[in-house]
């Protein structure tokens, strides 16, 4: 039998971003769940300024409860490893792994920009200039294909800004299941994604891989990242 993964996608993105890996993940034998966030994609007509973490946390536990998943390896990507982790939490029930793909982590109580403080100002100003909630899409990696490039920036969209200052609360205290961290090597001067990679890479508890990809493997290195997803998924737990 094949796993199910389901994948709790980025911010300004959506579950159609993960298209490339439907292919894959079927002539594997696995079931790939790729939900959109209320706000975005193709539910971007429901945008609004009170969507927060919380509203797309449940957007996700409502696609487990009404698809019944269960055995579930949790793919929490970008922003959505904040969205991971609070489904993780009230979830445990169903949810076997947790895998974060160049992903926040965050501790009870934070929100991205406290994990992200660095980006406050700007997306104050970027709030500020627009409509006064939504921020506009980051750029894209640079050794992201015209093609690609087209793709994507005819899809994303403005997220609420909410989502981003909304600390997650954990309601079930720490989480135990086994977690692994995919960490996207092709990095930004920023490398916002370091010193999550690094805890984990430091900490017996995790599973650390590196991907030789910019931020979205997703998108620009489907096959690499199916390869490190299905080698986590058939893993005994420890």
């Amino acid at each position: 039998m094949g796993a199910t993964f389901l994948v709790c996608h980025g911010a300004w993105s959506a579950g159609w971003a993960w298209k490339k890996m439907h292919p894959l993940m079927a002539a594997s034998g696995h079931r790939l769940v790729t939900p959109t966030y209320t706000g975005l994609g193709e539910r971007a007509h429901l945008a609004n300024p009170s969507i927060d973490l919380e509203t797309h946390i449940e957007d996700v536990l409502n696609v487990i409860r009404y698809e019944d998943l269960r055995d579930i390896v949790l793919v929490g990507h970008s922003y959505g490893g904040m969205v991971a982790t609070g489904v993780a939490d009230r979830a445990r029930d169903r949810i076997v792994k947790l895998i974060y793909v160049d992903a926040f982590v965050p501790a009870d109580g934070q929100s991205l920009l406290d994990l992200n403080e660095v980006a406050r100002p700007r997306m104050q100003e970027l709030k500020n200039s627009g409509d006064g909630w939504r921020v506009p899409p980051n750029p894209t990696p640079p050794d992201t294909s015209p093609a690609d490039l087209e793709w994507l920036s005819t899809r994303r969209v403005h997220m609420p800004i909410k989502c981003f200052e909304t600390g997650l609360r954990l309601r079930g205290g720490a989480l135990t299941l086994p977690r692994s961290y995919i960490y996207a090597t092709r990095i930004t001067p920023a490398d916002t994604f370091g010193p999550f990679a690094k805890q984990a890479k430091s900490d017996p508890a995790w599973r650390y891989y590196e991907i030789d990809a910019s931020h979205s493997p997703n998108v620009t290195a489907p096959e690499a990242l199916m390869a490190l997803l299905t080698k986590i998924a058939a893993e005994p737990a420890r």
